[in-house]
């Protein structure tokens, strides 16, 4: 297992960032999904997945005890400027923190993007990344820290 951007994602990822942290559309947001280790796929299986309702239809399962984390443009930082000087461009996102977490052990965390939160659903959610995130819910609090570099790099 590893960190990977699902395929329907690459080279969208920072045109979806500038999205949510512009407010276009107003109900675009990042949506962090936990997946349960009972019964995720394989790296290699998970990165074909075009919409997380495809993802969830299939053996995967949704840690739904903990629930889905939504990022809006409040919560991110401004747009980033380009790493001229390492030829890439990063993109981070915030530590979520999930209070007294309980349910199923943890394997990945997905961040996918939603063009909008009011009116989509499952099927509208595009995945973006995805990322080794094992734990075992046991009341505590969870931190996520996607990545410390950022969620996401384009080189």
């Amino acid at each position: 297992m590893s960190d990977f951007v699902f395929n329907i994602s690459k080279g969208r990822i920072g045109e979806f960032y500038n999205r949510v942290e512009n407010s276009d559309p107003t109900n675009a947001a990042f949506v962090l999904v936990p997946l349960e280790t009972t019964g995720l796929e394989s790296d290699a299986t998970l990165k074909d997945y075009d919409t997380l309702a495809l993802l969830l239809a299939a053996a995967n399962n949704e840690q739904a005890t903990m629930g889905r984390k939504v990022l809006t443009d409040a919560d991110l930082a401004a747009v980033p400027s380009p790493d001229d000087a390492n030829d890439r461009y990063d993109f981070d996102l915030p530590d979520v923190t999930w209070t007294g977490a309980t349910g199923n052990a943890i394997s990945k965390m997905l961040v996918c993007y939603d063009a909008d939160t009011t009116g989509g659903t499952d099927a509208n959610i595009v995945p973006c990344t995805a990322h080794d995130f094992v734990t075992t819910p046991d009341g505590s609090d969870i931190m996520a820290q996607i990545a410390a570099a950022g969620f996401f790099r384009a080189s």
